[in-house]
């Protein structure tokens, strides 16, 4: 099946609502998300102008944008009375009434610090780790205010990003393999767990039935039977996954109890096919020359999901699975799912011998024609990965993505010069939205309120959280 870019974008992001501040001391309800329709016009988006350097020095945009900085690690505090956490990542945004939004938001932190996630009565995993990696809420309006900020879960390590739930929860993923030490660590870790906002209905399980490797991100698919996941590996490189429910099953807000069950449906990895039917052994196989091309793709089977003796992209030979360096962020649509890789460097062991070094992949996958393509494509490019020539011109390491309110996307950079938030449109050209004008760090966890008013986004380290707003439609609208 021949899919076009606008094919490729119709549908908009699943679980994509809103988020909002409730007053100091009261609890937001996370209202189930609802889809939006099934069919999106191809977006005819406006180039954004220049990038203007902020005064403050923190956040440049473009004219007629502005941000505030919504939490702040070590400055803004928790609820309980202990210090934002450090190292904000993924994030989802939900609608928690008018002008008002919740944020649920991971913190990849992998070991026991500072300004670790605190241990709450009522939300730890594994005690043993101390204040390490965990999620946070955040209440927030529309126009970036806090409202109160809160532990959702702690006790977990490397928590990168996640996806949100058709039912108005957040799952998220320890980027992680490591197992019980019996002394830092009580309990294995690699798992994905699944977030409540109201820091009250807590149920810090593992979700064994989605595999222990180094998680990355996920999305739910529109039938609530398939849960797709990426994995940020080396040695070897990582893969893309897929859990099926069992036959007759339907994700809902009681799936926890049965995703604790490591046998619960069945966890595959992702084969591209080539022209002679046979698995494209890495994603570096293919360029820009494929651009919107349909591969058709094969799922198999993990052996062991719980990766008890041997890691789960381990247990697969050369050539049975398509792996790729840096698996990355994932988002679903109602048609599809897209999913990233960062870079593949030459001369290392990111990429085959005869493969094709790169700065960035982004993938759609297309529920119905189990077919995948390559949507945007960075060419290995020293201007971009250096920092020289046009700053605002040049992008590498595209790693979190979402997707808008309108079907395009907006992209968070891990790269090795200027760090940016892009606007991407499936097929088409990339601009900066965004530039990161305190320091070298990534933006991470970009997510769109679901009216369009608010893009929040965070910048790693140290840890701030920030509310975008300005007029988005007239850009991408």
């Amino acid at each position: 099946m021949s899919l076009d870019r606008r094919s490729v974008l119709r549908g908009a992001a699943v679980g994509a609502t809103g988020v909002g501040f409730a007053a100091v001391g009261a609890v937001p309800s996370l209202a189930e998300a609802t889809p939006a329709p099934a069919s999106r016009p191809y977006p005819t988006n406006r180039p954004f102008p220049p990038l203007m350097d902020d005064p403050q020095g923190l956040l440049a945009l473009p004219p007629g944008f502005k941000y505030t900085v919504v939490t702040r690690a070590g400055e803004t505090k928790l609820k309980s009375g202990q210090p934002t956490p450090e190292l904000h990542d993924g994030t989802a945004v939900f609608a928690a009434g008018p002008r008002s939004y919740t944020l649920i938001q991971n913190h990849e932190i992998g070991a026991n610090s500072a300004l670790g996630v605190p241990q709450i009565p009522g939300t730890v995993y594994d005690e043993g780790v101390g204040a390490a990696g965990g999620c946070t809420v955040i209440s927030v309006d529309c126009d970036g205010k806090n409202h109160g900020e809160w532990v959702g879960i702690s006790g977990t390590l490397t928590n990168c990003a996640g996806g949100p739930t058709p039912w108005g929860t957040w799952m998220t993923c320890e980027e992680t393999e490591n197992k019980a030490n019996g002394t830092t660590r009580l309990k294995d870790h690699g798992y994905v767990f699944e977030v409540w906002g109201d820091g009250k209905t807590a149920h810090p399980v593992p979700l064994k039935a989605l595999g222990r490797y180094a998680h990355e991100a996920l999305a739910i698919d529109q039938d609530r039977q398939h849960i797709y996941l990426s994995e940020d590996a080396s040695g070897p490189n990582g893969s893309f996954y897929r859990w099926s429910a069992p036959a007759g099953y339907r994700l809902g807000k009681e799936s926890w109890k049965d995703l604790q069950n490591a046998g619960f449906g069945k966890l595959e990895a992702m084969a591209i096919l080539g022209d002679d039917g046979k698995p494209i052994p890495d994603v570096a196989y293919l360029t820009s020359a494929q651009l919107l091309r349909p591969f058709r793709v094969a799922w198999v089977p993990v052996p062991d999901r719980d990766a008890v003796t041997v890691s789960t992209r381990k247990q697969f030979t050369d050539g049975q699975v398509t792996r790729g360096k840096k698996f990355e962020g994932v988002y679903g649509t109602h048609d599809g799912v897209y999913v990233v890789n960062s870079y593949a460097k030459s001369g290392t062991t990111d990429v085959p011998a005869d493969a094709v070094p790169h700065d960035g992949m982004v993938w759609f996958y297309n529920y119905k024609s189990k077919t995948i393509q390559l949507v945007t494509y960075f060419p290995s490019n020293p201007a971009a990965e250096n920092g020289v020539g046009y700053a605002d011109l040049n992008f590498d390491g595209p790693d979190n993505v979402t997707v808008t309110p309108w079907g395009s996307l907006i992209l968070a950079e891990d790269g090795n010069a200027s760090s940016h938030v892009l606007s991407a449109t499936p097929g088409g050209p990339t601009y900066a939205i965004a530039r990161n004008m305190l320091n070298d760090s990534e933006f991470t966890g970009p997510t769109f309120s679901a009216d369009g008013k608010v893009l929040f986004v965070n910048i790693q380290t140290p840890g701030i959280t920030l509310a975008i707003t300005g007029p988005w439609r007239d850009y991408l609208g």
